[in-house]
């Protein structure tokens, strides 16, 4: 071990950021090695102890180990799916085995587990409050889940399975982001651009010029794919970009990820089965707040009745309105979005360009950021000496009035090569306690919004904007957790919870008095006309029913997938069709397949879990149905929000915080009356 490397030495950078600048993908595996190391050196001193097991020496102790391989492997999974380089996927594909390998030796070693167990059955007299009793029962559990009470030769098989699910799912990624770079529609005569909005075109014109060519550059990257499907007359350029989409990772070469999906599911199978289990949503499950894939699946079809003759109704609209506009023979997928908002034009003259000059990108940073403080009197302050990772990104203090810098916040906008599709919110450190020390998270953002271009700034499009304000609901989670253990704090809640403070965020995306406030033209400064912001409100539940069920549909698969009881040999396309069926309105496009490029399930934490979106749409629902009642910047229901459902993370169980926020049990009218459903 060279004494040099960065990962593993002092970071002396304000907050004990990591020092990226110093940071080489060749430093990963040796820091990593070394951690684990160490690590193995505090679980040896856990079970040599000679002291009888408690909660101090024993779960205690095991939440602190291993804290330099948790500084250390965050910074290399959060680069490798923001700032990706060969190098760094190498290094992610190395040292993934090594680190599976490690958390088995955890949870397989019989002498710790003993002590654990020791501990665990005594401990309704052990005197523990609420977040210890939670963190005795997770780290037991952890050990049961993990194969702990196994035979030795199936305890063999449950680490070789563990082990090669980890390579998987990291190639699976890297096979989605190497076909969705891949491909690039380049378009070279202007009247092929037909019905695109100007910002669009600019944005197209950049791209090719950034890549050395003429004309325009369209990609299946989002800012690009989306407003291109939406707007583009030209119906064979829509479908060629579509069928590009729609067919990643399936087109028979190198980054197919068809044997992917097979055997991952297969080896989640045999893993449930090992312990116990008929199938991988039934273990999987058993720590969510739906507790059972009967629950789930009958969560999905009262879900899926109730939005159906909506669903339909939303297509009957499209296709009549379609034909009436010179659409001829079947509607196709990539129909959908181009004829849906001509129509949302002409009912509400409203389409999803027409805010984009009252979103510049700066204002809505400021605006999404300015509701954390008139929420929760949070303020941020931009700190330039803060090391980050890519020059693009921004970093900030989050202070709170009462007890100073509670968290940094780090912002990252644009697409880029290196990075993956989609946002999300990450963490390069969780909070946690060292006595009466609070440790500061450091809460990281990544979009992929559309970039500037010479001629205007960043504007972003409504549901771009939506999409900042879901991110920042998963970072106010994390930036005002005040756990004591590690584990529990910030999103490290049941699944099916973890998007309720994200989705209660998307809430103000509609309301007039919070866009009022800050929503101006750029060119002119003049605010959203307020006909256009009634019309905003008026077209929330337009095509609610098909979002609805096409949610329900990657539901429905995700289920399919893991309630198998049987490794899957039909066609996978044939399958995939037959479980998304009930909930799907428009014919499937040939040659594509929604499974192989589904990250989410087979790379990205939700598997079984998919549904858990609109069961927070349920909580979420329900929750902003009281700042409704309050009022949307009411400081006490806000100040309630905070200190029952954000600051608590998983020191709670989750059916107990939401009790305490709403008084009762949840329920699914709000959600019902949101969406335009009627029951029937």
């Amino acid at each position: 071990m060279t004494p040099d490397n960065p990962l593993i030495t002092e970071w002396k950078t304000p907050f004990s950021i990591p020092p990226f600048d110093l940071i080489s993908p060749e430093h990963f595996k040796p820091a990593v090695e070394e951690a684990i190391s160490i690590a193995r050196k505090e679980v040896d001193d856990i079970v040599s102890n000679p002291a009888e097991p408690d909660f101090r020496n024993t779960i205690e102790a095991l939440e602190q180990a291993g804290s330099l391989l948790n500084r250390i492997t965050p910074v290399l999974f959060n680069l490798n799916s923001s700032d990706t380089t060969p190098e760094l996927q190498e290094a992610a594909r190395e040292v993934s085995p090594v680190l599976t390998a490690f958390s088995n030796d955890i949870t397989l070693n019989p002498a710790l587990f003993a002590r654990v167990k020791n501990v665990y059955e005594r401990r309704d007299s052990l005197g523990l409050n609420q977040e210890e009793m939670i963190l005795l029962d997770r780290k037991y559990k952890n050990f049961i889940r993990g194969g702990a009470g196994l035979t030795e030769d199936d305890k063999e098989r449950f680490r070789a399975i563990t082990i090669e699910l980890s390579t998987l799912s990291l190639k699976f990624e890297e096979n989605i982001l190497a076909e969705t770079n891949d491909f690039t529609l380049h378009i070279t005569a202007e009247n092929e651009l037909s019905g695109l909005p100007e910002g669009i075109r600019e944005a197209a014109a950049a791209l090719a010029r950034e890549k050395g060519m003429e004309g325009w550059l369209f990609t299946l990257h989002a800012p690009s794919f989306v407003p291109f499907m939406q707007y583009a007359d030209r119906r064979d350029l829509r479908e060629m970009l579509f069928r590009a989409y729609s067919c990643r990772a399936f087109r028979g070469n190198e980054h197919d990820n068809r044997e992917l999906v097979l055997r991952i599911t297969e080896l989640r199978l045999e893993m449930a089965r090992l312990l116990g289990y008929s199938n991988y949503a039934a273990y999987a499950l058993e720590e969510r707040m739906a507790s059972t894939p009967e629950e789930v699946n009958r969560f999905l079809r009262n879900l899926l009745d109730a939005s159906s003759p909506a669903g339909q109704r939303d297509l009957k609209d499209i296709e009549e309105y379609a034909r009436q506009h010179g659409h001829e023979g079947r509607f196709e997928r990539w129909d959908w979005a181009y004829w849906s908002e001509k129509l949302r034009m002409e009912r509400f003259s409203i389409d999803d360009e027409a805010l984009r000059p009252y979103m510049p990108l700066d204002k809505v940073r400021e605006a999404v950021l300015g509701l954390a403080t008139r929420l929760y009197g949070l303020s941020f302050r931009e700190n330039k000496s803060i090391p980050v990772y890519n020059e693009e990104v921004s970093a900030f203090e989050v202070h709170d009035p009462d007890r100073g810098i509670i968290s940094i916040l780090m912002l990252d906008f644009h697409p880029r090569k290196g990075k993956s599709g989609g946002a999300w919110m990450t963490g390069f450190r969780e909070q946690w306690k060292e006595g009466n020390e609070r440790i500061i998270p450091v809460v990281s953002l990544v979009m992929n919004f559309t970039r500037p271009t010479p001629a205007r700034p960043s504007l972003l499009s409504h549901s771009e904007m939506n999409t900042f304000l879901h991110e920042f609901g998963h970072a106010l989670h994390g930036m005002l957790s005040d756990c004591t253990y590690e584990s529990l704090s910030g999103t490290n809640v049941k699944r099916d919870f973890v998007e309720l403070p994200s989705q209660i965020m998307e809430n103000w995306a509609w309301e007039k008095e919070w866009l009022d406030t800050w929503a101006a033209h750029y060119q002119t400064g003049e605010k959203i006309p307020g006909e256009m912001l009634h019309k905003l409100r008026d077209s929330l539940t337009y095509n609610e029913g098909y979002a609805c069920m096409r949610q329900l549909s990657f539901g429905l698969l995700d289920m399919a997938w893991h309630t198998l009881e049987n490794p899957q040999t039909e066609d996978i396309v044939t399958f995939e069709r037959s479980a998304m069926g009930p909930a799907e309105l428009l014919p499937a496009a040939d040659g594509s397949c929604m499974s192989v490029s589904f990250a989410h399930l087979f790379s990205g934490g939700y598997a079984a879990g998919y549904y858990g979106y609109k069961w927070a749409e349920v909580l979420d629902a329900d929750a902003f149905s009281l700042f409704r009642e309050k009022g949307i910047f009411d400081k006490d229901t806000a100040g309630s929000f905070r200190h029952t459902i954000l600051e608590k993370g998983g020191s709670r169980e989750p059916d107990e915080l939401f009790r305490a926020f709403r008084g009762r049990e949840p329920s699914i009218e709000p959600l019902i009356e949101r969406s335009g459903f009627t029951r029937h």
